[in-house]
């Protein structure tokens, strides 16, 4: 089956801990999904035509409408297919543990898998974080942070832990849910590149029983698409996106507005565009590029500011 303008397209490399985490969520939906893998580091043209400048993984394309950054992915992902459901006992707990486990989890990680020593960190990888960071990449400094960074990786893992202690099989309860996919995304990431960290994760009995069991859970019905095919479907697209309002917009942004979204943290690419809904959780700009026409890039509230232009 070729992949067309309703498809899932999550443009992704294996090895992208975030992009795990959204495969953990397209196979607790069960969902039909095409992988378009993008390089680890830039340049990466074809992403940037679609995203107008954002550069990190992953970004989900369908059709013309273009999500950026897991959390804006994982929300439309339930709201087009929202049967079962990645949110038990309610949306908010999983929002929040994807915030803790997105900033100080995959933190500590980070510092234990780059101190320990892998074979990620070769100079191309190293410049290329450098200008994504906007910081020094500094692998003498993660090395002597290591120790430190193991024990705050321990406490996460000691909290999984308590939270599985009454034999639930997953964090919320008996049915996998957005919370799994957000924590098992980073002992997934330490699994692929530490073995120290690797004898952390195994300290916990709990932890590595619900491990196994989330990643039994699967990718659902993973394809593969071409990064050319892929922007040829968005220039043949037209986005569904509707205009629309957001009378509780803080800011008095209104559809027709020029506007600049970016992230709060790293990858601080200016994205530019003409708004065309937003709310609380989202915003979407319309823009347009010469490789793939009109899109509409759509990027999460939490964790990315909106300027007026």
């Amino acid at each position: 089956m070729a992949a067309n303008a309703q498809s899932i397209i999550l443009h992704q490399y294996d090895i992208s801990p975030f992009s795990e985490k959204v495969r953990v969520v397209l196979g607790i939906k069960g969902l039909d999904w095409f992988a378009c893998d993008e390089p680890i580091i830039m340049p990466k043209p074809e992403l940037v035509a679609l995203t107008g400048g954002y550069r990190k993984i992953p970004v989900m394309q369908i059709g013309a409408d273009i999500y950026c950054d897991s959390q804006s992915i994982i929300r439309e992902l339930e709201r087009r297919f929202p049967s079962p459901s990645i949110h038990v006992g309610g949306a908010g707990a999983g929002w929040t543990a994807g915030m803790w486990s997105d900033r100080v989890f995959f933190q500590a990680a980070v510092a234990i898998i780059f101190g320990g020593g892998t074979a990620l960190a070769d100079e191309a990888f190293i410049k290329d974080r450098e200008k994504l960071t906007g910081r020094p990449f500094d692998i003498e400094a993660m090395k002597a942070a290591a120790p430190l960074m193991a024990e705050q990786f321990r406490a996460q893992l000691g909290w999984i832990e308590e939270q599985l202690g009454d034999g639930r099989s997953f964090v919320l309860g008996e049915k996998p849910s957005l919370a799994d996919a957000s924590a098992f995304y980073n002992l997934a990431f330490v699994r692929w590149t530490s073995p120290n960290g690797v004898k952390l994760i195994e300290s916990f009995p709990g932890v590595a029983a619900w491990e196994k069991r989330v990643a039994g859970i699967g990718h659902g019905n993973r394809q593969e698409v071409s990064r050319e095919d892929a922007l040829d479907i968005a220039k043949a697209a037209t986005s569904t996106e509707a205009v629309k309002a957001d009378p509780g917009e803080p800011n008095g942004l209104k559809p027709g507005d020029r506007v600049s979204v970016m992230a709060d943290d790293y990858g601080r690419d200016a994205i530019t565009g003409e708004l065309v809904s937003s709310s609380a959780q989202h915003i979407a700009i319309k823009r347009n590029d010469p490789r793939v026409g009109d899109v509409v890039v759509h990027f999460p509230r939490a964790g990315f500011f909106v300027m007026k232009s």
